[in-house]
């Protein structure tokens, strides 16, 4: 009956009738996608969950000047340079230093946040140090 693109042309919504009985309903096609397996630190591998980053940034924002839709606008980075590459494992290590590198461009302060639960430092000399070469790069603070 009625065919059109939907969630930004990544699916097509169908109207449709029952040539039995006449009845109408809706379906929705997308296209099915390989799940992408994250290979952890510690060797396992388990789905990629893009729930799991975005906590970690909204934990890693709070009361920071970072939106939701600039926090959205990373995990979609970060899962469609996954999907681009065409590996179906990647490690976390590569996901998580993605996400400082475009989390850095978004906000300092939530970018050593980030960081330091990532790296796990473990003591103010390993954090001054990752303080130290943020600023060697002369980028100018964002968000500060």
């Amino acid at each position: 009956m009625d065919s059109r693109p939907t969630d930004g042309g990544k699916a097509i919504r169908r109207r449709r009738e029952c040539e039995n009985c006449g009845f109408r309903f809706t379906t929705f096609e997308r296209v099915e996608q390989t799940p992408l397996l994250v290979i952890k630190k510690n060797g396992t591998r388990e789905e990629f969950n893009r729930e799991k980053i975005l906590k970690g940034l909204i934990r890693a924002a709070e009361k920071r000047p970072v939106t939701m839709e600039q926090m959205q606008g990373i995990v979609d980075s970060v899962e469609n340079k996954l999907r681009a590459i065409g590996e179906n494992e990647v490690s976390s290590q590569a996901i998580g230093e993605y996400v400082m590198s475009l989390l850095a461009d978004v906000d300092d302060v939530a970018y050593i946040r980030f960081a330091s639960v990532y790296r796990q430092f473990k003591d103010m000399s390993v954090f001054m140090k990752e303080l130290q070469d943020m600023m060697a790069k002369g980028d100018a603070p964002k968000n500060s």
